[in-house]
């Protein structure tokens, strides 16, 4: 399966007023994995006019700032209403193909990607007609979830840790994406219901399409 690994970083946590300042997305064929570093890659920084957002998210992400403060040309800086079309290109460059109403419906991964990220591309211009996410999604914390002592899913530096990646997250979309890619890929060769099939002893049946 074909899945796009997808990490925003933000100026705050409300999607009707803080902005994206960044966008990454990583493109993954958990049928033949590549190593992290040569996987499709997507980033884009986000110049608005002006910038609304809460201290912690704005200290958090001060380097985004020093960047999109620079004068000097960036290719991979744009305005929001060029974000997802040039998403889209990406997209496309990589043999994703439009569906009858010519957007391009794909599997979004992500650490609280459908609680989070979500909001904030459906408030970006060209969502829904130029690029959209399946409804299904995929997050990274049902895979590593202790039911016995866990009250609340983990977060990714608890996902890190249980996965022997160490706790430190980057709080870069791109970093982040990858640790998404990461995280997921042991799941690939093992595929859950089959770990449950195994686990229990009894004979492990295909699953009906």
């Amino acid at each position: 399966m074909r899945y796009v690994s997808l990490d925003l970083e933000t100026s705050g946590s409300n999607p009707a007023r803080h902005q994206v300042l960044e966008l990454a997305a990583v493109i993954e064929d958990s049928r033949y994995p590549l190593p992290l570093t040569e996987l499709p890659a997507f980033r884009r920084v986000v110049r608005h006019p002006e910038y609304v957002g809460t201290a912690g998210a704005i200290a958090l992400n001060a380097r985004l700032f020093e960047e999109l403060a620079r004068k000097e040309p960036n290719p991979e800086r744009c305005t929001p209403a060029e974000l997802l079309p040039q998403l889209r290109d990406f997209l496309l460059h990589h043999g994703f193909r439009p569906d009858k109403n010519d957007c391009v419906a794909v599997t979004m991964a992500g650490k609280n990607i459908a609680v989070f990220d979500l909001g904030f591309l459906k408030e970006l211009p060209g969502y829904g007609t130029l690029v959209r996410a399946e409804p299904a999604m995929l997050d990274p914390a049902a895979f590593y979830l202790n039911w016995h002592k866990d009250s609340r899913l983990p977060s990714m530096s608890i996902c890190k840790a249980r996965a022997g990646h160490g706790r430190d997250v980057a709080h870069e979309a791109l970093a982040d994406a990858l640790d998404v890619v990461r995280l997921l890929r042991p799941f690939y060769e093992l595929p859950v219901y089959k770990q449950v099939g195994r686990s229990e002893g009894g004979p492990e049946t295909p699953a009906s399409d």
